[in-house]
């Protein structure tokens, strides 16, 4: 019989990126009491991985567990990036409803329609949670009614559209039912989750059913899965059979050697766990995402939806560069393949599929940034390897053409920045769909259809358009018909003539001919790219050239030479620059951009065979 569990709700927070999801946690469990008094905690405690602190965003979800009076409230933070979408995709299947929090100035932005679509075609109930009410420039009452609009645009029902507003700033640590917000404390979230989130549901007397939605992974103890228990109970040394909805052939039999519950920000062993508990599940190395946990007497898998299909693919290859192997701890291909398919247990969205060659590797997925993390991640784990620019997956229709994905492009921007953007994307085979005025008038919003090759390498340009004042958001829109070709860079680049150290007058000469990327005593090599020329044609520079000394003295010949300071490339501006027939070399030091073939008259045949 089928019974609820009133001490528990489960809540995932979803939101558009930046609109305060994980200050939102913070200051529920500080309210909650998980911290002790005068205890030194971190801001956006959440988010614990380094690239996560650093670049100031929520890369993979993450479970915790607050008491509310009686109540046990297990909260999953969520990504906001699209290309982190298939993170919250799997995530709501653990949980009975969702947290939506929107910008009280940007309102609902293009991921807040992607996350919320997802949430209401599971059915889920949703709280709508207005932040950053403290905003100079907020309008909740106006924001509301957006949110209103994009429900019914998203066709949910009454249910959904009869949800609870709750008014935030999560900075400050306030909630309340109104706009004006005068709040004291968070008590009002914490009792709209209460009231308007339902108990987890399940039967208790039924056979063990624990769908895996996360796997954690700890050197320790290995593969750690995290799901909900939908059915039954699960105890410690329990038998149990691993089984499959998508491969009706995978049944695996194993035992529970630990179990653990979320409190706070830690896991806590436990002995058995009942119907809606959130549960981590180590000791068992066989498990994936997307697994169910039956008792051997009642297999049955439990559905689990598809996650979106990936739209880019780059390269990963083995560094053969002269400088190759002098700073990796890891180069060869067996490491790189091995690094990139332990990657696929815990990123459901990605995919790694082998080439022609056992050198080269095709790695699939979101967008730009969630290779470029993956990408990060290996290099500071000592990695060596080299990737080539990033392409567009292609499909083919019923009808045999070729379709292309596209992308949904929101922008906003000063208004004197318009035209340059519009110029821009208009260029990449962008339509303009929509135009408007926002801010009291002083900022444009440009709402653009573009394939999603012709924003490739476009954010660093935007951002020098628009003087760093731009805000580009973009979100998957299906595929449709190829748009025709597009010309990524129309500057060329200028190439290292021979190998050796570069050298100040070398460099002096060089920096004439276009921006450099290298200062002096860098080691270089014939083939590889040391900047950008202000022409369209690739140019061939010796950076290693050195004076030629005499014994005969002029005046003025000693003068110091004086060398521009050279632009350095972040990871993102690397993978932005290079073109089709470069690669970029990345090790655990160093980035160096390089042309796929080294040697000049070989590059040269190569160039006329196109």
């Amino acid at each position: 019989m089928r019974q609820k569990r009133e001490n528990v709700r489960n809540v995932a927070i979803i939101a558009h990126v930046d609109h305060g999801k994980t200050t939102l946690v913070d200051e529920l469990l500080k309210q909650s009491g998980v911290f002790r008094a005068g205890q030194d905690v971190a801001e956006r405690v959440m988010d614990s991985n380094d690239i996560e602190r650093e670049r100031g965003i929520t890369i993979l979800s993450k479970n915790t567990a607050v008491m509310y009076k009686d109540v046990k409230i297990n909260i999953i933070d969520t990504p906001g990036h699209a290309d982190f979408g298939g993170e919250v995709e799997r995530v709501l299947k653990m949980v009975n409803g969702v947290i939506l929090v929107v910008d009280a100035f940007e309102g609902p932005m293009p991921q807040t329609k992607f996350v919320l679509r997802k949430a209401l075609e599971l059915k889920l109930p949703v709280i709508v949670c207005i932040n950053k009410i403290d905003r100079p420039e907020a309008r909740p009452d106006e924001v509301v009614d957006e949110v209103l609009e994009l429900f019914l645009e998203l066709d949910a029902d009454d249910a959904q559209l009869d949800c609870p507003f709750v008014y935030a700033s999560a900075k400050t640590g306030v909630a309340s039912m109104d706009s004006d917000g005068n709040g004291c404390s968070m008590e009002p979230l914490f009792e709209t989750i209460v009231n308007a989130i339902p108990a987890p549901e399940g039967d208790a007397d039924a056979g063990t059913q624990v769908l895996i939605s996360t796997i954690d992974y700890n050197e320790y103890v290995g593969r750690i899965g995290i799901g909900k228990v939908d059915n039954g109970s699960i105890k410690v040394n329990q038998d149990v059979v691993i089984c499959n909805h998508h491969d009706p052939d995978k049944q695996v039999k194993v035992r529970v050697s630990k179990l653990y519950e979320f409190d706070g920000l830690s896991k806590v062993e436990v002995r058995e766990a009942g119907i809606g508990s959130i549960v981590a599940i180590s000791g068992i190395s066989d498990i994936h995402i997307g697994d169910t946990l039956c008792s051997p007497e009642q297999i049955a898998p439990i559905p689990f939806q598809k996650i979106s299909e990936p739209t880019i693919a780059m390269q990963f290859m083995v560094n053969d560069s002269p400088l190759a192997g002098m700073e990796g701890k890891y180069v060869t291909s067996r490491h790189i393949r091995d690094r990139l398919f332990r990657e696929l247990n815990t990123d459901v969205s990605l995919r790694v599929e082998e080439t022609d060659t056992t050198e080269c590797f095709k790695v699939s997925g979101r967008g730009e940034l969630h290779l470029s993390v993956l990408i990060e991640n290996m290099r500071r784990e000592g990695y060596e390897f080299a990737v080539s620019k990033a392409e567009v997956l292609y499909r083919t229709d019923e009808s045999g053409k070729r379709t292309e994905p596209m992308e949904l492009a929101y922008i906003d921007v000063p208004n004197e920045f318009a035209g340059a953007v519009i110029e821009k994307l208009g260029q990449r085979k962008g339509e303009l769909r929509n135009m408007g005025s926002i801010s009291g008038g002083t900022y444009t919003r440009l709402e653009f259809s573009i394939p999603a090759r012709g924003l490739i390498g476009y954010r660093g340009e935007f951002l020098t358009d628009t003087k760093g004042n731009g805000i580009l958001n973009t979100v998957f829109d299906g595929y449709a018909p190829y748009k025709g070709d597009i010309q990524y860079r129309k500057q060329g680049s200028l190439i290292a003539f021979e190998a050796g150290e570069s050298i100040t007058y070398g460099l002096f000469n060089a920096q004439e001919r276009g921006t450099l990327f290298i200062g002096p005593g860098q080691k270089v090599y014939a083939g590889m790219v040391v900047g950008q020329t202000g022409r369209s044609e690739d140019i061939e520079v010796n950076v290693c050239k050195k004076k030629q000394l005499t014994n005969t003295r002029a005046s003025g010949s000693d003068e110091a030479l004086r060398l521009v300071p050279p632009r350095i490339l972040s990871m993102e501006q690397c993978l932005d620059f290079i073109d089709t027939d470069e690669l970029l070399e990345v090790t655990p030091k160093t980035l160096r951009i390089r042309k796929k073939i080294l040697d000049p008259t070989l590059r040269k045949r190569a160039s006329f065979r196109k």
